[in-house]
This record gives structure tokens, C-alpha cells and sequence, in this order.
């Protein structure tokens, strides 16, 4: 188990961290934690600034010895490392920031990275996402084709091994609680909701799974939620690869469908008929893929209480089931 001191695996241009990194009980934010990485570790370093908070880490923007740079804090640094991963093997062929630093202190870890510019897909009016739209398309196409050595199906780990056979085991998983989203079965069952609308998309998926192609290919499963950077009609830069996956690349296409829902702003764009145009996906499949995400949707909702996005989800849910 990590003692709670500093572990340092990548360097920032060859130099070596300053100051003490013992544990502090104190640094029990992650403002906290980013004021003490910039004083103590990364030498000459600007005060972070609140770049933008997510569900596993909070990133803040900061200048490192004259370099634009974001911080990252978490306590997950699976996520970091796959960020490193990815960004080793694929900057040739996407935007993916270069990881220049990352580490552990205070049970806390952290990334440095390249700075990218853009702006991000999620506050696109409609007629600057059309015109992106091609590129994006474009970029699926690129992670699709990340060739990544690794073992097994479904979320994969800084090994690069995923924890399940073949893709339909992976997606049926989803009845399970994970480690980061425990309790959800209970508050849903307690809510008002209920587990019917879980329960009749889980039998929905269970009888399309069987027939489900059992492709193992590289697969980003979060383009939104500020995790695509936009220039004109190009992308430029592919954030945040902490819930990548090993199974069908389709599966991303189904995730901007499904999520479509929540940008009223977007809703005069057909994106079903552009998933069509380009990919000419099987129907059954992208049916399951968002019964998949519907039903992981449900159970991150509840166990952040947030019962409105549970409702939504569970009407979306019926719908497809």
C-alpha cells in the first residue's frame, strides 16, 4: 500500500521535485493538494487557477517554467496512467495532451499535462457542432484504430487489462456495483423510482447480448462532459481517458446519442441519421450499447443522489426497452 509520501515516476524535463511531501492531514481538498504540488513539486510554478471539476478529479490551469500546463488532482491515478498510456502511443494520429509529470502525495494523485486550446464540444451552438461533426467523426474512426497491447474486455486498468472474457460479459456486468458508484442498488430501490425501469433494460440487453460482435478494439466511452476540445471545424484535443474500454468502437457513437438528450440546444441535429451516414451500425447493437449506458447512467446518478438525472435516465430507459 502507498505510505502516504511522495512517488514520483515521470519528471518534468528532467528535474527533480523540491520540498517535503510527508503526509498532511490537512490536504483534505484538492485546492489544497494543487497549492501544495505547485509549491513543493514542480519547482517554478504559477498558483493554480480552477480550470474545471469532474467526477474523479479536479484539474486546474498554471504556468510551469514559462509552459502553459493543467494540473490534475485525484484520488484515482489509474486514470492518470492510462492518460500516459494513451498519449505515448497516439499523439501521432490525435490530439491527446503529453503527460510531463505524475505522481502521488498525501494520498492524493496527480498528472501534469500539456495545456490544449479549444473550446469544449458540450457549450457548441448547433451550427459550430454541425461544422465539427466530419472531424469528430473522423477522430472516433482514429481510437478506434489505437493499437494498445492489452488482455481482456471492459474498462481496462494502468496493466492494460480488463477484467472480463468477451464484450457481452462486460456489458451484462453492469448489473454490479463497482467500487466507485457503491450503494446504487439500495437508494434506487428505496427511491421513489424504484428498480422496475433497471430491471426491464437489463432484460432487454440480456437478450440482445448473445448476438453482440465480440470486437477488441480501443473504445473512449466519454466524448462529452468537456473531454473534446473544438478549433473552427477541427478537433483539437481528446481529454480524460480514464473510462476508456477494450469492445466495439460503436459504442462511442451510441454514447453521443444517448447523451444527446441532455443539450436541448443541439436537438435540430439528427445525430442518429450522422451515426447512420457514416457507420451504418447494426441497429440491435447500438440499441444495447444505449441500454448499456442508461443503465451505468442510473446507477452513477443515484449514488450521487442526483434524482432528477435518475428519472430522466429511467424514462430513457423504459423507451429503449
Amino acid at each position: 500500500m502507498h505510505d502516504g509520501g511522495e512517488r514520483r515516476t515521470v519528471t518534468l524535463s528532467g528535474r527533480t521535485p523540491t520540498g517535503s511531501c510527508a503526509y498532511d492531514p490537512r490536504m483534505d481538498h484538492p485546492d489544497r493538494v494543487a497549492r501544495h504540488i505547485a509549491r513543493n513539486l514542480l519547482g517554478e510554478a504559477s498558483t493554480p487557477e480552477p480550470l474545471a471539476a469532474g467526477a474523479w478529479s479536479t484539474a486546474y490551469a498554471l504556468t510551469v517554467a514559462g509552459r502553459a500546463m493543467v494540473l490534475r488532482v485525484s484520488r484515482y491515478g489509474e486514470d492518470f496512467a492510462k492518460d500516459e498510456t494513451v498519449a505515448t502511443v497516439a499523439r501521432s494520429v490525435l490530439p491527446v495532451p503529453a503527460v510531463a509529470a505524475r505522481g502521488e502525495t498525501s494520498g492524493w494523485a496527480y498528472a501534469l499535462s500539456e495545456r490544449l486550446t479549444g473550446t469544449p464540444l458540450d457549450d457548441l451552438d448547433p451550427g459550430a457542432l454541425a461544422a465539427v461533426i466530419p472531424d469528430l467523426f473522423e477522430v472516433m474512426d482514429a481510437i478506434s484504430r489505437i493499437e494498445i497491447p492489452g488482455h481482456g474486455y471492459g474498462v481496462w486498468d494502468a496493466s492494460r487489462t480488463a477484467p472480463y472474457r468477451s464484450w457481452p460479459q462486460y456489458l451484462l456486468a453492469v448489473e454490479h456495483e463497482e467500487p466507485r458508484t457503491p450503494g446504487w442498488r439500495a437508494a434506487l430501490a428505496a427511491s421513489d423510482i424504484g428498480l422496475e425501469p433497471f430491471e426491464r433494460g437489463l432484460a432487454t440487453l440480456r437478450r440482445l447480448a448473445p448476438e453482440l460482435p465480440d470486437k477488441h478494439r480501443m473504445v473512449h466511452a466519454d466524448l462529452l462532459n468537456r473531454n473534446v476540445l473544438v478549433e473552427g471545424d477541427r478537433v483539437s484535443g481528446v481529454l480524460d481517458w480514464g473510462s476508456a474500454r477494450f469492445g466495439d468502437p460503436l459504442y462511442d457513437a451510441a454514447w453521443l446519442w444517448y447523451c444527446w438528450g441532455w443539450y436541448p440546444q443541439w436537438s435540430s441535429i439528427d445525430i442518429e441519421a450522422a451515426i447512420g451516414r457514416r457507420w451504418n451500425p447494426d441497429p440491435a447493437a447500438l440499441r444495447a450499447y444505449r441500454l448499456h449506458i442508461g443503465l451505468g447512467s442510473i446507477g452513477y446518478c443515484a449514488t450521487r443522489g442526483r434524482w432528477d438525472d435518475v428519472a430522466l435516465n429511467a424514462e430513457w430507459l423504459l423507451a429503449l426497452a
